[in-house]
C-alpha cells in the first residue's frame, strides 16, 4: 500500500468518517468490482456493487456509471434527481454533458433547452447540437458562431454536420470556403474528413477518394504524372498544390524544385499560398532558404504555425526586422503572449528603440515563465522569490479535506484512478482564493500527492507559497547522486518537475517510467554502463534505482553534448541525436535554440525545464538567479561533430 493510502485512511479518521480503515478497504474492492462491471457493460453486478458501497466517498461514481449504462432509456425524473443531488460537481456536469447528446441526437430540444445552460464544460459535439436548437429558435446568430468550425482541420462531430450544410445552403459557405477547408485537412492529413469535405463541391469539381489517397500518399508521383492540361481546372491545381505541400513536409528543397517546374500556372494567390508553405515546412527543417521561401510569400495570409515559425527562422538568421514583421502578421490575441512580447522587445532593442523593447519587457517581467525570466534578465532585474504567504493553519487543511469533492479525488487517487482524480481534484480547486488554493496545495503535499500540490499552488495570484510550487520531494535520494556526479541540482530538479512531477509509479503512453521517465532500454542501457547490480527492468520504478539511473544518464547526455544543459534538457526528450542536429552553423543563444526547436512538446519542455531550474536553485541556494545566464551560447554544429558514445540512447 502506498504511503498516502496510508496517510489518507489516517485523515479518514481524523474527519470523523463513517468508515474504519477494513471497511474502507472493503468498500475500496466493491468500487474497483464496479469499474469493472461498467467496462463490460454489467449492469446486474453494477447494481449490487452500488447496494455495498452506500456511505463510501465514490458511491457518486458508481451511481454515475449506472446512469451511465442506461442513459439511453433513464427518464428525466431519474436523471436529474442525480443532477440536483449533485448539484456544482464533476460528475453532474459529466452526466449533464452526456444526457445532452442524448437529447440532441433525439432532438428532443425543450429538455434539450432547460438543461443546456447550467453545463459547465461543454465539448464540440454538445456546443454544436446547442447552436442547433437556437437555429431551431430562429437565433441565425448561432450561424455565425459555427462558421468558424468550418476552418478547423479536424474532424467534426456529426452534430456539427447540419450547422454546416445549412451554411453551403445559405451561401455562406462558398466554393472556395470549402476547397480552404480541403487544403487544411490535406496539409493534416485528416483524410476521412477530407472525403467529406471533398463531397461539398459543386459537380465535376470534387476530386476522388482515389486522388485524394494518391496525392498525400505519395506526392512525388503525383506531381511527376501531372497532364500538360492539370491546371486547367480547379481540381487539377488544388490536387497539385497539395502534393507540393505534402512532399515539402518531408523534403521541402526538393519540393521547391519540383514547385519551380510548374508555379507559373498558378495564379499570384496560389503561389503565395504555396511559398507560405515551403517557408514553414523549411523553418521546421532549419533551412536557410526558410526566409527567401517566405518572402515570396508576399502578403498571402499565413497559419498562426507559419507565422510563428517565420519568426522562428528570423531568429535564427538573427534577422530582427523580419522577427518584428512576422510578429506584427500575427493575430492581436497571439502578438499579446508572453513569448512573442519578449520577443518584438528584442526586436526593439536591436534596432536601438530601447523604450519600445523596456515597456514590452515590463508587460512580462515577474511572470514565472521563461519569458518572463528572460524580460527579468533583460531589465536587470535578477529573479528572486517573492515573498513566502502564511502556512495554511490547520483548520483550513481540514476544511479543504472536508469537501466532498476534495474527498472524492483523494479516495479515487488511492485506487490509483489517477485520471479520474485529477479532474476531480482540478474541478473542485477552480475558483477558489489564493488562501484556500494553498490550503488545498498543503494537503496534497502531507498525502504525498505532489503533482497536485504543485498544480494547485501554481494557480494563487497574489499570496505564493514557492517552496509548494516547486517542491523537492525525495531530496535524501536526489542530493547525493547529483553532488557525487556534478550535477546542477537545481537543473536535475527542474526536470524531475517536468517529467513526472514526482509521481513515482507515473508511466508515460511510450512506456517511460518512474520519477525521471526512463525509457525501459534506456534503463537497461545505463545499469549496464555503470555496472549496477541485480538490476532487472521491474526495478526501474523503485525511487533509488530510478533516480540512480536517470542522473547517470544525463550526466552522459551532458557530456556528450558541450556540458550544455540547454542542449542536455533537449536530448533527455528528444534524443541526443535530434539535440545535435538541431544546433547551428553558427554559435547562437539558448534562449533563440529553444525557441526553434521543432518539435513542440521538446521546445515547451527545454523551457519548461530551465525556468524550473531557476526557482530551484533560488530555494536552494538562496540566491538571485538569472536565466539567461544559465541559456548561455550553444555552439555550432560541423562536420566532425561526432558522438563520443556511439550507442547513447
Amino acid at each position: 500500500m502506498q504511503l498516502y493510502r496510508i496517510k489518507y485512511l489516517l485523515w479518514a479518521l481524523l474527519l470523523g468518517l463513517p468508515l474504519s480503515v477494513s471497511q474502507a478497504a472493503s468498500m475500496n474492492d466493491r468500487v474497483l468490482a464496479a469499474r469493472d462491471a461498467v467496462q463490460r457493460g454489467d449492469r446486474a453486478k453494477l447494481s449490487k456493487q452500488l447496494e455495498a458501497v452506500r456511505g463510501h466517498p465514490l458511491e457518486p461514481y458508481v451511481e454515475y456509471w449506472l446512469l451511465r449504462l442506461r442513459l439511453e432509456e433513464a427518464g428525466s425524473t431519474e436523471l436529474r434527481d442525480f443532477l440536483s443531488r449533485h448539484a456544482g460537481s464533476y460528475l453532474a456536469d459529466k452526466l449533464r454533458g452526456e444526457w445532452l447528446k442524448v437529447l440532441g441526437k433525439r432532438q428532443e430540444w425543450d429538455v434539450f433547452d432547460a438543461e443546456y445552460p447550467p453545463l459547465v464544460q461543454p465539448d464540440q459535439e454538445s456546443t454544436c447540437y446547442g447552436l442547433q436548437n437556437r437555429l431551431r429558435l430562429a437565433d441565425l446568430g448561432a450561424l455565425d458562431e459555427a462558421r468558424p468550425l468550418w476552418f478547423v482541420a479536424a474532424e467534426l462531430p456529426e452534430s456539427c454536420t447540419p450547422l454546416m450544410e445549412q451554411l453551403i445552403a445559405d451561401k455562406r459557405l462558398s466554393t472556395d470556403d470549402i476547397w480552404e477547408r480541403l487544403r487544411r485537412l490535406l496539409e493534416a492529413k485528416k483524410m476521412g474528413a477530407a472525403k467529406n469535405t471533398a463531397a461539398y463541391l459543386p459537380v465535376g469539381q470534387a476530386p476522388s477518394a482515389k486522388t485524394l489517397e494518391a496525392v498525400v500518399g505519395n506526392p512525388v508521383r503525383h506531381i511527376a504524372l501531372l497532364p500538360d492540361n492539370f491546371a486547367s481546372s480547379r481540381q487539377g491545381r488544388e490536387m497539385a498544390l497539395a502534393a507540393v505541400q505534402r512532399a515539402a513536409r518531408n523534403d521541402p528543397a526538393q519540393a521547391a524544385r519540383l514547385w519551380e517546374g510548374i508555379k507559373d500556372k498558378f495564379s499570384a494567390a496560389d503561389r503565395g499560398y504555396l511559398y507560405g508553405q515551403l517557408g514553414w515546412m523549411g523553418a521546421l527543417k532549419h533551412l536557410p532558404e526558410a526566409l527567401g521561401w517566405y518572402a515570396l510569400a508576399g502578403k498571402a495570409p499565413l497559419s498562426d504555425e507559419q507565422v510563428a515559425w517565420k519568426a522562428r527562422a528570423a531568429l535564427r538568421a538573427l534577422n530582427w526586422p523580419m522577427v518584428q514583421e512576422a510578429i506584427e502578421q500575427m493575430p492581436r490575441a497571439m502578438q499579446a503572449q508572453p513569448d512573442w512580447v519578449y520577443w518584438l522587445g528584442r526586436a526593439h532593442a536591436a534596432s536601438g528603440r530601447q523604450e519600445e523593447a523596456r515597456a514590452l519587457y515590463q508587460r512580462v517581467a515577474g511572470q514565472p515563465n521563461f519569458y518572463g525570466n528572460l524580460s527579468d534578465d533583460e531589465l536587470g532585474r535578477p529573479i528572486m522569490l517573492p515573498s513566502k504567504a502564511q502556512k495554511p493553519s490547520a483548520e483550513a487543511v481540514n476544511a479543504i479535506a472536508a469537501l466532498p469533492g476534495i474527498r472524492r479525488a483523494l479516495a479515487l487517487f488511492e485506487l490509483d484512478m489517477r485520471i479520474e482524480g485529477i479532474r476531480e481534484w482540478n474541478w473542485t480547486v477552480r475558483g477558489m482564493d489564493d488562501a484556500n488554493l494553498l490550503a488545498a496545495a498543503e494537503l496534497a503535499n502531507r498525502l504525498d500527492i505532489y503533482d497536485r500540490a504543485i498544480n494547485t499552488a501554481d494557480r494563487t495570484q497574489a499570496l505564493h507559497d514557492y517552496s509548494m510550487r516547486y517542491l523537492a520531494p525525495f531530496r535524501e535520494h536526489v542530493e547525493p547522486k547529483a553532488k557525487a556526479l556534478q550535477l546542477d541540482e537545481g537543473w536535475v530538479y527542474g526536470l524531475m518537475r517536468q517529467e513526472s512531477r514526482f509521481i513515482t509509479n507515473a508511466k508515460s503512453v511510450v512506456g517511460a517510467k518512474g520519477l525521471m521517465q526512463l525509457m525501459p532500454k534506456t534503463a537497461s542501457w545505463v545499469a549496464k554502463k555503470i555496472g549496477l547490480k541485480d538490476f532487472h527492468p521491474g526495478r526501474t520504478n523503485d525511487t533509488d534505482v530510478n533516480v540512480t539511473l536517470g542522473t547517470n544518464y544525463l550526466k552522459l547526455v551532458l557530456d556528450e553534448l558541450d556540458s550544455h544543459p540547454v542542449l542536455a534538457s533537449a536530448a533527455y526528450n528528444a534524443g541526443p541525436g535530434r539535440a545535435r542536429r538541431w544546433r547551428d552553423v553558427k554559435p547562437i543563444e539558448g534562449a533563440i535554440y529553444a525557441e526553434t526547436i521543432p518539435f513542440n512538446e521538446t521546445r515547451d519542455y527545454v523551457k519548461k525545464v530551465m525556468s524550473n531550474a531557476v526557482y530551484y536553485s533560488a530555494l536552494f541556494d538562496g540566491q538571485p538567479q538569472s536565466l539567461k545566464t544559465r541559456l548561455g551560447t550553444i555552439q555550432p554544429k560541423n562536420g566532425n561533430d561526432k558522438p563520443k558514445t556511439e550507442d547513447l540512447p
